[in-house]
């Protein structure tokens, strides 16, 4: 947690250098050559031991933008470890397949001919208790075994 609180302080440090030293003065120069940081509305003017009473809107838009930029980037940060974390659940939830053992494939072989000998038989088992008994199969009629 430490290391996290740590790792956060130099990030805004770095996003606040990001924002006030290239975004601000390159917005600035777009704008017509503004100066962020000194757009103020004066409220009372300096006179005689009075300061200035002015609101510095200029600050706080220097503001605003660093914490957009802060913003966007922990929601880049959350959505690639989301992702991350997605494919390696993906990933671990995927069987192996083994390749079948030899007896699968000798049991499977075995079964395919029995299946095809069995297709091949003439098919004197179908025939229903009348016929049968008229016919010279009286020996496959199972009321006659």
């Amino acid at each position: 947690m430490a290391v996290g609180l740590i790792l956060a302080t130099y990030f805004g440090a770095i996003v606040k250098s990001i924002v006030n030293d290239i975004i601000m003065p390159t917005l600035g120069v777009l704008i017509g050559g503004v100066d962020f940081s000194s757009l103020k509305i004066i409220v009372q003017q300096a006179h005689d031991n009075q300061d200035e009473v002015a609101v510095n809107y200029g600050v706080f838009i220097n503001h605003i933008l660093t914490f957009l930029v802060v913003s966007a980037s922990i929601f880049i940060a959350v959505k690639l470890y989301n992702k991350l974390q997605d494919q390696l659940i993906k990933e671990e939830t995927i069987p192996v397949s083994t390749p079948p053992s030899k007896e699968q494939v000798l049991l499977t072989e075995i079964r395919d001919l029995l299946k095809n000998k069995l297709l091949q038989l003439p098919n004197r088992f179908s025939y229903n208790h009348r016929n049968c008994c008229v016919t010279s199969h009286i020996n496959y009629c199972p009321t006659h075994i």
